[in-house]
């Protein structure tokens, strides 16, 4: 199999024919997936393999899961590794292909990477925020106490198969929420992207795209390019990958009160809040100049995402202090200096207004 992370393993394609060819090298094939994308399993991927008797006589069994963050749990994780030894999956010939969104991508991806020490995982993704972020950066995990991905790995897919076929029937609003994370990459390394896609969703919200759109799957390459490019850089987040996280710290700490709370926040609406305020810290702290974070919020407000934090700073810095981020009273931050141009800072917690 080629390497992932010069991008000739992240497989682009309009169809899923190719998947019997990518799973030919394994003698057994277990797909969990989010029930969620049924429609997805029953039009596209298991025609695709039955299509294929050698692919279809490896299929050994397929596992459907309601996923969401509140069962991205060590339980939830623990009945897949139990569903992989009750049918026999072994890391000598089997793989584990995992469909769905980031949840999917993540939950089993973890199960994979602890079940006999780790079994081959590959993702299709069927999310725009999965295709461009949770499925490309070989991080597993899952949630403690409704922190976010408190307990994970870091564990490479086999592959990653992204195809504008695996976004169908998806909502708007999911749809929106991935270009949160797109943004968030041409923010991060720009590239020349970053007004382009502000122009393509802007558009895209009004409802004036389809999925099917090319330069849908162009601007989705583009930032899977600026996210592999850092992880092959820096795989274990010692440094240029903390970049990744911009406005995640806020955004976790917006998604654990949500969850606390029964709120709705979806991770893309937290990450487009999140980077709003890590360009306004930016501001206050000097770094940026004035009006880069009304320009910011006024590009994430025009793609269809919300910019307003709807909670209290102080009791985001409570939930800051449980970030796998956070290094006793400091976490590092990601600010904003200029459209392409994000460094990283440690900061006290307790410092921030």
């Amino acid at each position: 199999m080629t390497n992932f992370w010069n991008m000739k393993g992240t497989v682009f394609c309009n169809t899923f024919s190719t998947l019997p060819a990518l799973l030919e090298p394994y003698q057994s094939v277990f797909v969990v997936y989010d029930s969620n994308v049924s429609h997805i399993m029953e039009s596209g991927i298991l025609p695709a393999i039955r299509q294929d008797s050698g692919a279809e006589a490896k299929l050994r069994g397929c596992l459907a899961l309601r996923l969401g963050e509140e069962n991205k749990t060590l339980d939830t994780a623990g009945r897949i590794c139990s569903w992989l030894l009750e049918n026999s999956a072994d890391r000598a010939g089997s793989i584990v292909l995992a469909v769905g969104g980031g949840i999917a991508t993540d939950i089993v991806g973890f199960a994979a990477s602890v079940y006999e020490r780790g079994i081959p995982c590959a993702y299709i993704p069927t999310t725009l925020l999965a295709q461009v972020d949770a499925a490309v950066g070989g991080k597993t995990g899952v949630n403690l106490h409704s922190y976010k991905n408190m307990v994970g790995t870091f564990t490479l897919p086999v592959f990653t198969f992204i195809s504008p076929k695996s976004l169908s029937g998806l909502p708007e609003r999911e749809l929106v929420c991935g270009a949160a994370e797109v943004l968030k990459s041409f923010i991060i390394s720009d590239g020349g992207w970053y007004e382009r896609a502000v122009d393509y969703f802007g558009s895209f919200s009004a409802g004036k795209t389809g999925t099917d759109d090319p330069e849908l799957m162009e601007i989705v390459k583009a930032a899977v390019a600026v996210k592999t490019g850092i992880v092959e850089r820096d795989f274990r987040e010692g440094g240029e990958r903390r970049k990744l996280n911009l406005g995640h710290t806020f955004a976790h700490a917006i998604e654990h009160l949500s969850q606390s709370e029964a709120g709705n926040i979806h991770h893309g609406e937290a990450v487009a809040m999140g980077m709003v305020m890590a360009a306004r810290l930016s501001e206050k702290l000097g770094i940026a100049p004035g009006g880069l974070a009304d320009k910011i919020e006024a590009d994430l407000r025009r793609a269809g995402l919300p910019t307003e934090c709807p909670y209290p700073l102080e009791s985001l810095k409570e939930a800051m202090g449980h970030d796998k981020k956070a290094q006793g009273d400091s976490v590092h931050f990601v600010l904003v200096r200029a459209i392409g141009d994000t460094p990283v800072q440690n900061l006290k917690i307790a410092d921030l207004a």
